[in-house]
Parts: C-alpha cells; sequence; structure tokens
C-alpha cells in the first residue's frame, strides 16, 4: 500500500483527492467564439499525461496545419454568418445603438441611452447592441425595462468582453466585419452616442453604406451636440469644403440632445417605410 507521501496517491484528510487533480478557477479559462477554454486543455489535446500510450501515439501533437488556412476560416466566417442571420432574422423592427464600453453607470450618458432605448421599446422595437459593457449595457437595460427584445452582439477580443446582464439573445461573433453586418442588416435605424473608435468606425460604415446606395436611407441619429459638434464642424470644413463630399451628405445623419426627437424620428421613419410601394 502507497504511503501518505506516496506522489501516486495524493489525497487530503478526508481520503479526497488533493488539488493537483481539482479543475481551474473559471477565471483562468478563455472563451474563443462559442468555446470556453481551461489552461490544461491545449496540452492534453496535444497528448497530456493522463492519456493511453496507444492514444499518445495516434493523436497529433501538433494543431494540424489546415486549421490555419484560409480555406478553413473562409469555413469558420461562413458561420457565423449563417449563426447571425438564423438568429436575429425573427427579430421585428430593430434599431442598433453605438456607444463607449467605457462610460459607467454614474454617468448621465448612460442614463440617457437607457431611456432612449426603453421609450424604443416601448414603440416596438427590439434593442441591438455591441453586447458589452458602458452604453451598450445601458441600452440593453432600457431594451428589457421597455418591454422589448434586447439583443447583444459581442466581440471576441484580447481582454475578454463579456455580455452585459440585460441581454434577452445574445451571439458571439470572431470577426468584426460580420459582426457589423448583423448590426446593419436587421436595424431599421441607427442611435449613435458618444464613444471611441468602434463607434466612430459604426458611425462612417452606416453612414458610407446609405451614401453608396447599399442599404436603404434608414435614420442616423447623433445623440449630443456637444460631443459630435466638433467632428461635423471639420467634416463640413474639410470634407464638403475640399469636395471630397457633397453638401447634401451632411443630410444623412440628425444631430439631436432629446430623447423625444430620437423616438419621432425613428417613428416617421417606419410609417414612410410602410407606405412605400415594395419593389
Amino acid at each position: 500500500m502507497a504511503s501518505r507521501d506516496d506522489p501516486g496517491d495524493r489525497r487530503d484528510d478526508r481520503g479526497e483527492a488533493s488539488d493537483d487533480h481539482r479543475g481551474e478557477p473559471i477565471s483562468d479559462h478563455r472563451r474563443s467564439g462559442r468555446l470556453t477554454i481551461g489552461p490544461r486543455a491545449a496540452a492534453k489535446m496535444a497528448g497530456g499525461p493522463r492519456m493511453t500510450e496507444d492514444r499518445k501515439l495516434l493523436e497529433p501533437t501538433e494543431r494540424p496545419a489546415f486549421l490555419n488556412t484560409d480555406p478553413w476560416r473562409a469555413l469558420r466566417i461562413l458561420s457565423e454568418f449563417v449563426e447571425g442571420f438564423d438568429a436575429l432574422a425573427t427579430i421585428g423592427p430593430a434599431i442598433t445603438i453605438f456607444g463607449s464600453a467605457r462610460i459607467g453607470r454614474e454617468s448621465p450618458v448612460y442614463e440617457q441611452t437607457r431611456e432612449i432605448a426603453r421609450r424604443l421599446a416601448r414603440e416596438g422595437y427590439a434593442i441591438i447592441t455591441g453586447g458589452g459593457p458602458g452604453l451598450m449595457e445601458a441600452a440593453n437595460r432600457g431594451a428589457q425595462e421597455g418591454g422589448g427584445m434586447s439583443v447583444g452582439c459581442n466581440i471576441e477580443l484580447p481582454h475578454e468582453q463579456d455580455l452585459n446582464e440585460y441581454i434577452d439573445l445574445g451571439v458571439a461573433f470572431r470577426y468584426f466585419f460580420a459582426r457589423k453586418t448583423m448590426f446593419v442588416k436587421y436595424a431599421d435605424g441607427f442611435v449613435i452616442m458618444p464613444g471611441g473608435f468602434g463607434t466612430m468606425d459604426e458611425l462612417f460604415e452606416a453612414v458610407t453604406l446609405i451614401q453608396t446606395g447599399k442599404i436603404e436611407h434608414f435614420p442616423i441619429i447623433l445623440v449630443g451636440s456637444a460631443f459630435f459638434g466638433g467632428l461635423l464642424d471639420w467634416i463640413r470644413i474639410r470634407l464638403v469644403g475640399d469636395g471630397m463630399i457633397d453638401p447634401g451628405d451632411l443630410d444623412l445623419v440628425v444631430v439631436t440632445d432629446d430623447p423625444d426627437e430620437v423616438v419621432e424620428i425613428m417613428k416617421r421613419a417606419s410609417r414612410r417605410r410602410a407606405e412605400e410601394p415594395r419593389a
């Protein structure tokens, strides 16, 4: 019989296995797309010490090369589009709300975002966000408070961004472009709250698609005249002034500070689309 100190039988005073065989804390796990991966998983998949000798012989010891090829990557991209389309196809009329992940609950902008989402939800709109913290959380929270569908399209980042707690339907994405397609495809309008590079990227993506006729002319509303005023002045002076865009392109966006105006603009646009003949 092995002694108490025998490394082959590590048990505590109650006869239970010691910490050597316990699972890792969940905080040590990593998500990859729809997978949750523990820190020891890679070693086990490559032929860990618990495998039999026969399995070690038959198991590959390195990541298969084909997993890194562009054709395989294309299949993963396709799967993200298919899963996104399948998940969001039946959510009904929806408004996408963009905004900073770094603005906390104590901010007036958080409360403003929450109020706008709540009022839009009461009008029958689903609310789509990036699903993370900050103003995304505020919008999803307002959607639930207004009785509407709260959708979060999350993205895998080097520093994990988890879905906030106010999501009814969450979809995880590995690729930004697949995620942005969902923001645009299922939206009847866009509300842009203050934000950083990601918010600006999403703003100009929506404006470009409408300017070039790739999507219908849905409302794009910038909420925060003080925040967006300098940006619009620069666009007017440099882009319009240098002939890089037409003066009329500025009409593609509306700036307001009033949640009531946001809701009224979206309602008018919905009525107009309902009255237009379908091609």
